[in-house]
């Protein structure tokens, strides 16, 4: 069984002015399961200002503990539709970055937010990012791509 190593994981996402705050939080929380200790997420809220001075909040949320970080990924593995596997098969050059081995996942957060579900979405900016620092040897993107092809195709 071809299990995916990461040293830790992160969600991002925005609340705009014009969204309702525990939504979105109830939108980010499709993503994590309930199995993980609350204490090994942790959950930071940023205020700032949009381009045009309209307020944003910025949430991120980062699972770092090891035994957290496995459960995260089994849950994972099993909210991503076959659709969104074969998708992220087909274009896993692209959501791997070259030097520090991180997988990128963008999600729909109207999909998660109205009905609880993780669709991959490359649309703009009202995305779930999820950001799995991966862990391989040698740490090139090479290795990388192919534990994640591997864990994704089982």
């Amino acid at each position: 069984m071809a299990q995916l190593r990461a040293h830790h994981v992160r969600l991002t996402t925005f609340i705009q002015a014009t969204e309702d705050e525990d939504k979105v939080l109830d939108a980010i929380a499709t993503f994590i399961p309930e199995e993980i200790d609350e204490d090994d997420v942790l959950f930071d809220i940023l205020e700032t200002e949009g381009y045009f001075g309209n307020p944003i909040k910025v949430v991120n949320v980062e699972i770092k503990r090891s035994r957290a970080v496995r459960k995260f990924l089994e849950y994972f593995k099993e909210l991503l539709s076959e659709g969104d596997k074969r998708y992220l098969l087909d274009h896993l050059d692209e959501k791997v970055d070259e030097e520090g081995g991180t997988f990128y996942v963008r999600f729909n957060k109207q999909k998660a937010y109205l009905g609880g579900e993780a669709e991959v979405d490359e649309g703009g900016p009202d995305v779930i990012q999820v950001r799995i620092k991966v862990k391989a040897f040698p740490m090139r993107k090479e290795a990388v791509v192919k534990a994640i092809r591997e864990w994704l195709e089982e």
